[in-house]
């Protein structure tokens, strides 16, 4: 059955749901890379990702996977396509990576569409964070709940093969694990279609006669049919995860740290008016969140950082407010403020929240991953340059609001 499932797939486009715009949009979440960046794709399968990042992104990739065909199609689509010394192709078990190889911080991004589950997204999240480089990247797709409460036929279906879970539980593992979640994308249904469509050719042309094969049409054509029926409940998502800065720790706030957070936000604007902000919001109960209050500590147990969100709302939406954020003059441009934004924003992941909102310096915040709230068609209610006022979807199988921003009385406007 095995040697027949890999005859139903060989030269397929996909061998998972998947686009190459989807893997551009994956890539730019990584953030910036290096001119010549040192990719470990895992899976690979015949390498439709491995061609897009070594033809696009400069990168030189080692493409790894068990099925030697597949990465014998990848070595000729490479070498026609003129990429021949960027593909490096290594049959490997991607559960035991070993050798020269796959020395620690070998690479700047390791990337992985489609093929986590086979080891288990926990298990891909512990092992592979060694093969990066400081600031490196995983992009790691994995097939995810997309409704609160899925159907028994889909849970029949899953439980036997994977065991799916909704975002915010993956991106809390991710969290639990060392990563900041850089971004998270629910793929579209026409990556469904990328996938399924040939594979569906190819089953109708198949030869149930040939060795295995019966039960590997039977397997398939299962799959095809709960995708057609509990499609709406499930779907790929792909998380864009960073291992945390280890120059800085992250926590939430303690009652101890309030005097400290107040000194630090104090030292980091030019008037009272922010420190003024924080004493107003810790006093409505409407607006506080306790948790998402986080500071970063400085080596000798100091608070170096603060971010802190609050409820606001998009018209009746709820969303978050991130305001202020500060860093102490003498560890400012170090990190510390970085890493606490980071930590505050996976905070608000893990909480299953959907929107942040930031009115500050577009130069600093679209690293995050911040945008024009104007893209979304949310609006403050006060005059402010247009690329000053953003937004950051956090979890875009949510839709998100539309309209103008409602701040706690707080803010003043």
């Amino acid at each position: 059955m095995i040697d027949a499932f890999f005859a139903l797939h060989h030269a397929l486009p996909r061998q998972s749901p998947g686009s190459d715009a989807t893997t551009r949009r994956l890539l730019a979440l990584a953030g910036p890379q290096p001119a010549r960046p040192r990719v470990l794709d895992l899976g690979c399968g015949p390498g439709r990702a491995a061609l897009l990042l070594a033809a696009e992104a400069g990168a030189e990739v080692t493409a790894v996977d068990l099925h030697q065909p597949f990465l014998d199609e990848l070595r000729e689509a490479a070498d026609a396509r003129g990429l021949g010394d960027r593909v490096r192709t290594v049959r490997a078990d991607m559960a035991d990576l070993t050798g020269p190889l796959f020395a620690e911080a070998s690479f700047d991004l390791v990337w992985a569409e489609g093929s986590a589950y086979i080891i288990g997204f926990d298990t891909a999240l512990r092992d592979w964070q060694r093969f990066l480089v400081p600031g490196g990247s995983m992009v790691i797709t994995e097939c995810v709940w997309t409704t609160d409460a899925p159907s028994a036929g889909a849970r029949s279906f899953w439980d036997r093969h994977a065991a799916l879970r909704p975002v915010v539980d993956n991106a809390a593992a991710a969290v639990a694990a060392g990563c900041h979640v850089l971004g998270v994308l629910i793929q579209p249904d026409s990556d469904w279609d990328e996938y399924y469509l040939p594979l569906s050719e190819r089953v109708a042309a198949a030869d149930p006669a040939a060795p295995g094969m019966e039960a590997a049409l039977a397997a398939t054509r299962e799959e095809l049919a709960v995708r057609r029926e509990y499609g709406a409940e499930y779907g790929y998502a792909g998380f864009v995860l960073r291992p945390v800065d280890p120059g800085w720790r992250t926590r939430p706030e303690r009652a101890a740290d309030r005097e400290a957070v107040r000194d630090v936000v104090a030292s980091a604007f030019p008037t009272h008016a922010e420190t003024a902000l924080v004493d107003a919001l810790r006093a409505d109960d409407g607006a506080w969140l306790p948790g998402l209050s986080y500071v970063a500590e400085a080596p000798d147990g100091s608070v170096a950082a603060h971010a802190l969100l609050t409820r606001c709302r998009v018209g009746d939406a709820p969303a978050l407010a991130l305001a202020p954020v500060a860093t102490a003059p003498g560890h400012q441009g170090r990190g510390a403020g970085r890493a606490v934004v980071r930590a505050v924003l996976d905070a608000a992941r893990v909480r299953g929240e959907s929107l942040v909102l930031v009115l500050g310096h577009p130069g600093y915040y679209p690293a995050f991953g911040f945008v024009p709230a104007s893209r979304f068609g949310i609006v403050p209610g006060f005059e402010v340059p247009d690329e000053a006022m953003m937004a950051l979807v956090l979890d875009d199988s949510v839709p998100v609001p539309t309209g103008m921003i409602r701040y706690p009385a707080a803010f003043g406007v």
